[in-house]
């Protein structure tokens, strides 16, 4: 199992992030989420606990449930299925008022399986950069709606 952690400070209000994060249908606004969309709303919240969210990336295709729900401090989500097929222990947003505007700390634990045969050590090699990166680039897309600010270079 890989944990794949990025943090980013957003020059906005904890509940404006916190929003704008939770709506998963935002991350097309990078080049790496081809589709995101609400499959099931969840219990008291659209992005609520129960949510199904279904993202479609470069790299495959993942089905999410929302496991907690707490505005506007933390969500947490497990992915059910994807392809590549993967196990998935958690994913965690976390939101926390920094003098700065925003920080937002953003974990993930999963191992995938890459199905052309690639090795463990060659599937971890790939699976967390390429996490990381995407990852990286949905909370620029965050920080540029928010703030309108573009990413900043080297990003």
């Amino acid at each position: 199992m890989e944990t794949v952690t990025v943090r980013r400070v957003i020059a906005a209000p904890i509940a404006d992030v916190f929003d704008w994060c939770a709506v998963s249908t935002h991350y097309t606004r990078t080049p790496y989420v081809l589709r995101a969309r609400l499959a099931r709303p969840g219990a008291g919240a659209p992005y609520g606990v129960g949510a199904v969210r279904l993202h479609t990336w470069l790299i495959g295709w993942f089905r999410e449930r929302i496991t907690a729900y707490n505005p506007p401090y933390a969500f947490d989500y497990v992915v059910e299925r994807s392809f590549p097929p993967a196990r998935h222990e958690l994913g965690c947003m976390t939101f926390t008022e920094v003098a700065e505007g925003t920080l937002v700390v953003w974990t993930t634990t999963t191992e995938v399986r890459l199905p052309f045969g690639a090795g463990a050590a060659v599937t971890r090699a790939l699976a967390g950069p390429v996490v990381s990166h995407v990852f990286g680039r949905i909370l620029d897309a965050a920080d540029t709606a928010l703030t309108g600010k573009t990413a900043r270079p080297g990003r």
